[in-house]
């Protein structure tokens, strides 16, 4: 008898271990859970559904990182036809209303019998995004320019950036402008090209730029602006510029932009265009 009674408590044991399943591990058994799959971190009631959510879904960092193919092309009255092509990367770190970007790239130069190739300067920035209410932005920032550029004209040293911009957003349409300032410490120079000594005089640069752009769709967006800088030396008269913007969604993760510049002064490239490929996580 008491065999009898010991076998069936081992078989009644067996049964509720090995026939008990909780996939999603909410504690409720998926004979009779009505919600499947629930998360982790939610806190979930007798029938298996979500009653809280201990940890928002949404995390508050979030990264970047973004790989780039660039094009500038050029014809100065003073210069042959030129023709830049370069790869960049760049990585962006988010937290709430805070982000941090580093960037660089890596170019070559050809021309009739010239030929350069090397680092461009790179950056890093940080910058602190302000939302006086939900079309309103306002975005502060500093950066750094890292002279990993060489030219041989003593500009080998650190330059500095402010920046300020405004985004209105107001049903699909968007209007933005933007303001920079840099502070260039590079030292005055000469050097002797084609037998006549030229002075290279650096000051420091204000640009400025304002547009518009429209959400085509949710994944869709494009924007037209027109920008005006110094030049970062004396004398030389602005760079001014017209370009168009897009950006464009493929998934939650996966992002392409892309970019055209045409030159309106003699001190500017006369096109320019890139394509770049990001991922967001």
């Amino acid at each position: 008898m008491k065999k009898t009674i010991l076998l069936t408590m081992i078989t009644a044991l067996s049964t509720t271990l090995f026939a008990y399943s909780d996939a999603d591990m909410d504690g409720v058994a998926d004979a009779v859970d009505k919600c499947p799959n629930t998360p982790l971190t939610d806190l979930v009631d007798i029938n298996g559904c979500t009653k809280k959510v201990l940890i928002p879904k949404s995390n508050k960092h979030h990264f970047d990182i973004i790989v780039g193919a660039n094009y500038s092309g050029s014809n100065f009255t003073s210069l042959n036809q030129t023709d830049t092509m370069s790869s960049s990367l760049q990585v962006d770190y988010y937290y709430e209303n805070f982000s941090l970007q580093a960037s660089t790239s890596y170019y070559k130069t050809d021309g009739d019998g010239y030929s350069e190739n090397g680092m461009n300067d790179s950056f890093v920035g940080v910058a602190y995004n302000i939302k006086p209410n939900k079309d309103l932005l306002v975005r502060v920032g500093i950066g750094a320019i890292l002279p990993t550029y060489d030219t041989g004209l003593n500009n080998n040293n650190t330059d500095y950036t402010g920046s300020l911009n405004v985004s209105y957003t107001l049903g699909r349409v968007n209007i933005f402008g933007g303001y920079i300032h840099t502070m260039i410490n590079d030292d005055d120079t000469t050097t002797i090209v084609n037998g006549t000594t030229v002075n290279y005089s650096y000051q420091n640069t204000d640009a400025l730029s304002i547009g518009a752009g429209y959400y085509f769709t949710d994944k869709l967006y494009m924007s037209a602006s027109y920008n005006s800088a110094d030049s970062i030396y004396k004398n030389v008269e602005d760079v001014d510029t017209v370009s168009l913007y897009g950006y464009r969604s493929i998934d939650k993760n996966w992002f392409l932009t892309f970019f055209y510049a045409y030159g309106l002064s003699d001190s500017a490239s006369d096109h320019a265009a890139s394509i770049k490929l990001g991922y967001y996580f």
